[in-house]
């Protein structure tokens, strides 16, 4: 019986589309080039990235990742969309970021063929673009060692949300391209923990993101009403 890929092959084409503009930090992908250092902090702050085996889920072009490997950790990024991935190994090369490598495969497939192999497994910015993100959880679950963390980051689902990431920063603004993100694929923090906990990750900590329009700034809060963080762990045996 084939496996059915969760994934959404219109989400796969629109990025494959972008794909040779995801390193152009004045392009459509300029916001993950302004939240990327505070998202890598909060990450090396619970689980310091230093000689650890890490798995990127849904690496896109490989801006995490990279950056990831620049903190000395031996990264995995997988993704599959195919033009990201290319432009993901070819920034690799021009870079000169040897502890980075980047396999096009499911997150399920790849939790069946290395279960509990990495000590930490960031998915940031990704849930909200698949069709079964618990899916992805619980993949992502199986992935980590136990004691490892596991890292989630996507959008909260209200009328906050819906007016500043869908219409001011598609639409109005124009930070990103329209039809980035669809408001009944955006996930509340309730749906996300409980998605957790069927997974066997405690959620431990949580962050929001926000951001000025007017002065560019991103910086990190408490409120967790649009962009929202999870660091959680999967217990100790």
């Amino acid at each position: 019986m084939t496996q059915t890929v969760n994934a959404d092959p219109a989400e796969l084409a629109k990025f494959s589309e972008l794909a040779h503009r995801w390193w152009d930090a004045d392009s459509e992908f300029k916001p993950l080039h302004q939240i990327n250092p505070l998202r890598l902090d909060w990450i090396n702050s619970f689980s310091p990235l230093n000689g650890q085996r890490v798995l990127d889920v849904g690496c896109g072009g490989g801006i995490l990742a990279d950056s990831m490997a620049r903190r000395g950790a031996n990264v995995l990024g997988i993704d599959l969309a195919t033009k990201a991935l290319r432009v993901a190994q070819l920034h690799a090369v021009e870079a000169e970021t040897s502890n980075v490598n980047y396999r096009e495969i499911s997150v399920e497939a790849l939790a069946q063929e290395m279960p509990g192999a990495f000590d930490t497994v960031t998915c940031m910015e990704m849930l909200e673009h698949v069709p079964n993100p618990a899916s992805v959880v619980e993949a992502c679950s199986r992935l980590v060692k136990p004691g490892g963390w596991v890292f989630f980051s996507t959008i909260n689902r209200n009328a906050k949300a819906f007016l500043l990431a869908i219409v001011g920063a598609e639409y109005l603004l124009k930070m990103l391209p329209r039809g980035t993100h669809e408001y009944a694929k955006l996930i509340r923090p309730s749906e996300l923990a409980l998605a957790c906990r069927a997974a066997h990750l405690d959620v431990l900590h949580t962050k929001g993101l926000e951001h000025n329009p007017l002065s560019g700034r991103y910086w990190l809060s408490e409120s967790l009403h649009v962009n929202y963080m999870f660091a959680t762990r999967r217990p100790a045996a």
